[in-house]
């Protein structure tokens, strides 16, 4: 099934050297960023830059469930407090390690990528995202990263908000990567940009929504063990064809790479 999806980002991968009308990308590929790109959950990783490496009691209480967003903020007040400061945040988000075989999808990608459009949805923060992924070497392969917008105040406080408000009971208070995907392909879908299939790589029940909105062209890619796998599989048991994307499980992204290698081989 084919379907029309845009954005604004990187021209380097769309353009091509001396054609007025380069070839658009074929397939959209989405990426989760926490336990899915990086190896840990990067608001559990910041709190290596805390005194002591860990929380008081009294901040840990205030955590809600669907709250997330407002308990960290209220977390990167206290290290504000504490002193803090953007390089020792810079410093942690650096050196978070990748997951397992992710450095050779992204090897992949970037041989690959002028058949992928490939964008990043994640509940973390862009300014997180983006030291990882620049540290790492990554971050041009992203047209464009979807996440709570960060930054540092004038007192030098690491700040987060929320990243949009929506109707979904299923997700979270700050954000819903289901209807971020829907625009987006809406939005792309207006630039006259034709995706013949959408792959989609996550692990946690914030990736499960989108992925329920993916077509039987679509490939799901849940990392094996975590919730947004068990939720699928929860779903074929108590709704067997409900969920129509087909679901390839992984524990290496190198699968990841070999599944897309093996669709191209196809195409050819």
């Amino acid at each position: 099934m084919k379907r029309c999806c845009e954005g604004v980002g990187l021209p380097c991968l769309f353009k091509g050297v001396g054609m007025a009308s380069p070839r658009p990308p074929k397939y959209l590929l989405v990426f989760d960023f926490d336990e899915t790109i990086i190896n840990e959950n990067s608001d559990d990783s910041i709190i290596r830059a805390a005194p002591g490496q860990e929380l008081p009691e009294h901040i840990r209480q205030t955590f809600r469930e669907g709250f997330y967003n407002e308990y960290m903020q209220r977390i990167l007040a206290y290290m504000g407090d504490q002193g803090v400061k953007m390089g020792d945040f810079k410093t942690v988000y650096e050196n978070i390690p990748l997951s397992p075989g992710m450095p050779d999808l992204f090897q992949f990608l970037s041989k690959n990528h002028e058949l992928f459009e490939i964008i990043l949805i994640s509940d973390a923060n862009m300014f997180g995202i983006e030291c990882n992924l620049r540290a790492a070497g990554f971050y041009s392969l992203f047209r464009k990263i979807f996440s709570n917008p960060s930054g540092f105040d004038k007192k030098g406080y690491f700040t987060l908000g929320p990243y949009h408000s929506h109707k979904c009971l299923d997700c979270p208070a700050n954000m819903c990567k289901r209807k971020i995907l829907t625009e987006y392909l809406a939005e792309r879908a207006q630039e006259e940009v034709e995706f013949e299939r959408v792959f989609y790589v996550g692990d946690g029940a914030n990736d499960f929504c989108p992925s329920v909105t993916l077509t039987s062209a679509d490939v799901a890619f849940p990392r094996k063990g975590y919730p947004m796998h068990r939720m699928t599989q929860e779903m074929e048991k108590k709704q067997p064809g409900a969920f129509q994307a087909t679901v390839v499980p992984w524990e290496s992204a190198a699968e990841v790479a070999r599944y897309l290698q093996e669709v191209l081989k196809k195409k050819c």
